[in-house]
């Protein structure tokens, strides 16, 4: 996971590689991504967790180009890599994990994808899935674009999460913020029909921009009410309740030292 402006969190800064654009299929220049990939070398700890659990957490996608990337072919065969049908739940940008992990051992009749570029985070969510057991957990490594895209069934997910994404606080990155009305079609896209898309941010600027996306897309209705527009009250009328599925993480905590509120979103695919 990475803090705002794609920091990464207690490594070297020796050990970073910061990427902000990923090259398109066929050499067709580059796409702006909502990510700074920012890893560590692999560490025996890590090492041993791939061995002992990979092959039954890690999910192996043709790639495009880029370490991230889905070729345009692969699909998921959910029946197939779950080996049973059951209802689907993603969370992109996982972090460590914390979601998934509580959302497979609160529903064992879900199934549980994870999605994440920051390889020691997934590391460390794929200890604390294989140590649990979580037979109904699968881990991807790869940018949400093009698993919403076509890697995805369309209608496939019963319920899409983005918990804290990176804000990008600085005015000129704001246009590498995942929440767009590009990316809400595509998760339209993926969203059955009655689905829910669950957000959350610290950030009030990227609420505003959330709800005025959100608000105003015809795929999605507020589950909560409300109306968008700026100024808008991160406490008030259209934010959810906190989701009791997303657990209280450091980052989080940190958000609300600094003084920052937390807005959760719920909103449905019609």
């Amino acid at each position: 996971m990475t803090e705002p402006g794609g920091r990464s969190v207690g490594l070297d800064a020796q050990e970073r590689s910061v990427g902000v654009a990923e090259p398109l299929p066929g050499g067709r220049g580059r796409r702006i991504v909502s990510f700074a990939r920012t890893d560590a070398r692999l560490q025996p700890k890590d090492a041993r967790a791939i061995e002992r659990y990979g092959s039954a957490h890690l999910l192996d996608v043709d790639r495009a180009e880029a370490r991230t990337s889905v070729a345009p072919s692969a699909r998921l065969d959910a029946g197939a890599v779950f080996g049973r049908v059951a209802p689907l739940v993603v969370e992109i940008g996982c972090g460590s994990g914390d979601a998934v992990v509580a959302a497979a051992e609160a529903h064992p009749d879900w199934n549980v994808l994870g999605v994440e570029v920051y390889r020691p985070g997934l590391w460390d969510m794929l200890r604390k899935v294989g140590s649990r057991g979580l037979d109904n957990v699968r881990l991807l490594e790869a940018d949400a674009v093009p698993v919403c895209e076509t890697w995805l069934p369309e209608g496939s997910v019963r319920e899409l999460w983005t918990f804290f994404p990176d804000p990008w606080p600085k005015k000129r990155h704001h246009k590498r913020r995942l929440v767009s009305p590009a990316f809400a079609r595509l998760a339209a896209r993926v969203i059955e029909p009655g689905g829910l898309w669950r957000l959350a941010t610290d950030w009030s600027d990227y609420g505003e921009q959330m709800r005025e996306v959100l608000d105003g897309s015809s795929e999605f209705v507020n589950v909560h009410g409300g109306s968008g527009g700026s100024g808008y009250d991160a406490v008030g009328a259209g934010a959810a309740p906190r989701f009791e599925g997303r657990p209280l993480t450091r980052f989080e905590r940190r958000g609300i030292a600094e003084g920052r509120e937390i807005l959760d979103l719920t909103y449905r695919r019609v």
